[in-house]
């Protein structure tokens, strides 16, 4: 295990890039090097923060477990699961922190249980605790009640419980905190436990059974990933990122989030700050493309029929995110919290909801022709479904709509013509093969044709000799690389790579190897990470396998942290983590390069 930093901005802030996670299939925690948990919606993914300390570094709340004189701090998961290790030596010992939200012997516990072993390894580690519930953004105040089973904080309807044992010693614990020490020697283990559950009973466990399921946890982390199918050359990167997935999955439903965390700044300082604690119809199609591709067919099934009744009850069109629930996500709104590095605002909800988004037909299309060509069967409601939307986007391919990065101009960007064209040409493939009706074949394959025609009328710029970002402009756009695994570089190879060549010289940084999502935004936000891979499959697929195998091992080595995980973005002139944490487009979009860097 090789050792990170644990400093902190003058603000208090760790560094985006930095933070582990742990999660339980229904909430993810983010913890920092130096044994803080800064972020934690409990007991759901959306719900308001437990833990605030990511956007307010001064007052919010936080779970800490620190040891005191810190010289090294080292981390990793547990082979192939999400279990967190970490390893600190001090000036007085060594000791090892297990972290763990865990989950019980058929699954998902009816509760949150968020797990913290301690082991003494040499010498003597003293670790300070810190329970700081937060405000839920100034909207309730903790309290406390010492009721005959224990001592209970409320957080408005959620309450918790800090369990910890006898050794422990609290110097404070009252209705807006808990302070303690605790030491252990060599030998010695100690479990400090978090319980928290809202409008419920809250169980309260013996510490040896919160013990024991720290490690059930990890053995049912390590028996999903022994049931998938992966043949990747690059199986440990890839499963990585596929456990860093699982963050994502909102077990009570199957609906996939795009990252963990809210507002995070896409540029310190900036006003590009979102909510991403929501289900895109895109990132969770991508998603369960990805975990098609590793063999976790019960998480894209359950993705897969989340979606298609989720778009089939909100017919028509299709809005392009709902809530983790199924439903229209809420209007955005700022709360008054700092925010990151004092980024604001702060956001909740997301205004994309309600936008047109063309390019969504075909992720949806080419979504369900994978779940087909994978062997599996489509009931006859979403087979309806499927020809419906095939048949809508027939119709609304020509509308402008806010394209691919959800802009506010409304255009006729090329990346959603393209899209449609793909949704189109999927839709030809499922009827001609039986899976779905034939009734507009004909109109179908008629239209996908005027579309690619379009595409070369309107979106080719010969003087830059590359598909521009939309009709009419001048502006390259990063999110046609995608468009290699869709089939565009197979029926346009020449101006395809043309394209791609363009955008390495335009949008990418000094070092050739992340790309900005699109011209002009160099000056605006950070590189996107999930572009850069969306590079590697282009060179990839077009087996030009030595630049996408160098492409992608630099990625490794450049955007990842000492744990695997990555986020939405990265400054490369920092050196740093932007945007939304863990972010499943980054991770998705490394599954899918390594099997392009492998042939795939």
């Amino acid at each position: 295990m090789e050792g990170v930093s644990i400093a902190r901005d003058p603000q208090g802030h760790a560094p985006i890039n930095a933070y582990g996670a742990i999660g339980d299939g229904r909430s993810a925690a983010l913890i920092a090097p130096d044994g803080s948990i800064d972020w934690w919606c409990a007991p759901c993914l959306d719900a308001p923060p437990l833990f605030d300390r990511l956007l307010d570094a001064a007052d919010g709340g936080r779970f800490v477990l620190q040891a005191r004189n810190i010289e090294n701090v080292s981390r990793r998961y547990r082979p192939d699961s999400n279990v967190l290790e970490t390893e600190v030596r001090t000036v007085s010992g060594r000791a090892l922190v297990t972290e763990s939200l865990n989950s019980g012997p058929a699954g998902r516990l009816p509760w949150s249980e968020l797990a913290r072993r301690i082991e003494g390894l040499d010498g003597e580690v003293t670790f300070d605790l810190h329970y700081l519930p937060g405000t839920r953004a100034g909207s309730c105040t903790p309290w406390m009640s010492d009721t005959p089973n224990g001592c209970v904080h409320h957080v408005g309807p959620v309450m918790t419980m800090l369990r910890y044992p006898e050794q422990t010693r609290i110097e404070q614990c009252d209705d807006r905190e808990v302070r303690g020490s605790i030491q252990v020697a060599p030998g010695e283990r100690a479990i400090i436990a978090l319980l928290a559950s809202q409008d419920e009973v809250l169980p309260v466990p013996p510490l040896q059974d919160i013990d024991t399921r720290i490690d059930r946890s990890d053995r049912e982390w390590r028996q999903w990933v022994a049931d998938l199918h992966c043949e990747s050359l690059q199986r440990s990167e890839v499963m990585c990122s596929a456990l860093a997935l699982k963050f994502l999955w909102f077990a009570p439903t199957g609906a996939i989030a795009a990252a963990v965390s809210a507002s995070l700044p896409e540029r310190l300082g900036g006003d590009k700050n979102w909510d991403y604690r929501y289900a895109w119809v895109r990132d969770a199609a991508y998603v369960i493309k990805a975990f098609l591709r590793v063999g976790a067919l019960p998480d894209a099934k359950a993705g897969f029929s989340w979606l298609m009744t989720t778009i089939g009850r909100h017919r028509p069109g299709i809005p392009p995110c709902y809530t983790l629930r199924g439903e229209r996500v809420e209007q955005e709104r700022y709360i008054d919290i700092p925010g990151y590095q004092g980024s604001q605002p702060v956001r909740v909800g997301n205004t994309a909801t309600d936008q047109l988004q063309t390019c969504v037909y075909g992720d949806v299309l080419e979504m369900a022709s994978r779940m087909i060509e994978a062997g599996h069967i489509l009931d006859p409601a979403t087979a309806r479904l499927l020809f419906e939307l095939a048949d809508e986007c027939a119709d609304q391919w020509m509308r402008k709509d806010c394209g691919f990065w959800e802009l506010e101009e409304l255009q006729h960007y090329t990346m959603s013509k393209v899209e449609c064209w793909m949704a189109l040409r999927r839709a030809c493939e499922l009827a001609e093969k039986g899976h779905i009706t034939r009734a507009r074949l004909p109109r179908w394959q008629r239209e996908k044709e005027r579309i690619l025609d379009w595409i070369d009328t309107h979106c080719w710029d010969e003087s830059k000799q590359a598909y521009v970002m939309h009709a009419g402009s001048g502006r390259l756009d990063a999110s046609l690389m995608l468009a290699s695994r869709f089939g565009l570089a197979e029926v346009r190879r020449e101006r395809f790579i043309a394209t791609r060549d363009a955008m390495r010289r335009e949008l990418c940084d000094a070092s050739g190897d992340l790309l900005w999502r699109y011209s002009g935004m160099q000056d605006c936000e950070g590189t996107f990470i999930s572009c850069a891979f969306w590079m590697v499959e282009a060179y990839g697929l077009l087996d030009e396998r030595d630049e996408a195998e160098r492409l992608f091992h630099s990625l490794l080595g450049r955007v990842r942290n000492d744990v695997g995980l990555m986020p939405e973005m990265w400054d490369p002139l920092t050196g740093q983590g932007l945007g939304n944490t863990p972010q499943g487009l980054s991770h998705l979009a490394l599954i899918h390069a390594a099997f392009a860097v492998d042939g795939h």
